[in-house]
């Protein structure tokens, strides 16, 4: 790790005060426990639609015996969360694994740095090709932490170019944010909320790329109107009075070599090689396990790494993953709470029952504004996704609406708002690490969000109406 990162990550402890999304998602362990004495207990009659249960509208009825959960039940459904989400955080440790190999080959961040210093001849050009590279790694992989080395020298690059902080903070973060909301494989945020609504994951991958071409151009054209503005007058930039007079450090050993290129493009082939897979044989997490290990194998071979060394960066690279996994077991506890004190489908049932007779569309952005509003306080993706997915997926089937715009929805609540969001120590960090106060950013993205919400809805509504036309 850089000491650009460790500094976004010390600066990001300090200044929050916010609980933790662990310390929240704990709390509702508990309070899911507590809502088990108190909401009438029922149930829906199920059905089995594609190998999943569904609720079947129209058949909820209060339980005839009350169950009484015991009171350290809440401590036995950490375990059984972390047992029924194992695929998911398997997935996680291999993903963090093959990652930080490859950042010990140094291709990440030989591949990131050498692109940002070909586009730099042009603020158009920068723009433009940060704002399509920098989506791609979140629209993939779910890149974030990896960009975080950059900062310092985009910062550099725009002051150099009569432009700004805010404008080097938006080539990485307006992409970051645009990239996790149309995302076709993440695997820590569209893979498990497809996994929970049982769709196949990367379905809809077309569709997703149609999106995120039009999110990227209107994000271009936030952050370059902004970017001309500033070179124009200067004293209209929103960090005119930040001391930018240090300067920063880039990474060490960033050359891009023939090892480092064959090394990204047997990444991008082998994610390729999943989605084609996942297509046309209905593979799933196992296999892209798989995938990943193999990827594993061969980056550490064509990366010329000892077998030491690339265990030992394997480890850590997981080792690195454990905060996610850990939210992740603690979040799906939720739903075991909730399902062992038969009150999620009560929950359901008072959620469905006004939306049942709304229209589907109004229904629709219902959705989109819960998982909006979680997102505030639950900023990670894999355990937003384990926490509203277990509801919004038969919510969907209660409403008639597609399991897609129930991912959809998720996705869009979760990506948008984590390039603005106070409790994200990685955006929180790396504004402190680009010198850029929150209340400059706010005023930069705001405007930002609510053009990229409106794009959002129209598409959440053609998923309701045109599910099939656009291969959802």
């Amino acid at each position: 790790m850089t000491e650009a990162s460790d500094g976004a990550k010390s600066a990001a402890a300090r200044g929050r005060s916010f609980p933790d999304s662990l310390v929240l998602i704990f709390g509702f362990v508990v309070a899911a426990q507590l809502l088990s004495y108190v909401v009438p207990q029922g149930a829906f009659e199920r059905t089995t639609v594609d190998g999943r249960e569904r609720p079947v509208p129209g058949t909820y009825a209060p339980l005839e015996t009350p169950v009484v959960l015991e009171p350290w039940a809440f401590l036995e459904a950490v375990p059984e969360g972390f047992a029924a989400a194992q695929e998911i955080i398997f997935l996680v440790f291999l993903t963090g694994g093959v990652v930080a190999l490859m950042r010990r080959t140094g291709a990440i961040d030989a591949g990131l740095l050498t692109a940002v210093r070909r586009l730099d001849h042009a603020p158009w050009v920068l723009i433009g090709g940060c704002l399509l590279l920098f989506s791609l790694g979140a629209f993939t992989i779910g890149m974030g932490e990896e960009y975080v080395p950059l900062v310092p020298i985009l910062v550099t690059m725009s002051l150099a170019m009569r432009m700004d902080a805010i404008v080097a903070l938006g080539m990485v973060w307006v992409p970051y944010g645009i990239g996790w909301a149309a995302a076709a494989i993440n695997p820590f945020g569209v893979l498990i909320a497809q996994d929970i609504a049982g769709v196949p994951p990367a379905s809809g991958w077309g569709f997703r790329s149609v999106m995120l071409l039009v999110f990227l151009g209107i994000g271009f054209q936030h952050v370059y109107a902004y970017a001309l503005k500033v070179r124009a007058r200067p004293e209209e930039s929103l960090v005119r009075d930040v001391d930018y007079s240090e300067g920063y450090a880039p990474p060490r050993d960033v050359a891009f070599t023939r090892r480092r290129s064959l090394i990204l493009l047997l990444f991008v082939a082998g994610l390729a090689f999943f989605v084609w897979g996942a297509q046309k044989y209905q593979w799933y997490i196992a296999e892209l396990d798989r995938v990943f290990l193999g990827l594993g194998l061969l980056i550490a071979l064509v990366g010329g790494l000892r077998p030491n060394e690339a265990s030992r960066a394997f480890l850590a690279g997981a080792a690195e993953m454990t905060s996610a996994a850990l939210i992740i077991g603690f979040a799906r506890a939720i739903e075991v709470v909730l399902s062992e004190g038969k009150i999620l489908d009560t929950l359901l049932y008072a959620v469905a029952t006004p939306l049942e007779t709304a229209p589907p569309d109004l229904a629709a952005l219902g959705m989109l504004a819960v998982q909006t509003l979680t997102n505030l306080f639950i900023p990670s993706g894999s355990g937003q996704a384990f926490v509203t997915m277990p509801i919004m997926s038969p919510l969907a089937t209660l409403t008639g609406l597609p399991q897609q715009t129930a991912v959809l929805a998720y996705q869009f609540g979760d990506g948008f708002t984590n390039m603005l969001v106070p409790t994200s120590a990685l955006v929180m960090g790396t504004l402190d690490l680009g010198r850029v106060p929150y209340a400059a950013w706010f005023r930069f993205c705001a405007p930002l969000l609510l053009k990229l919400f409106a794009a959002a809805i129209v598409f959440l509504l053609l998923s309701v109406h045109f599910p099939d036309a656009l291969g959802l």
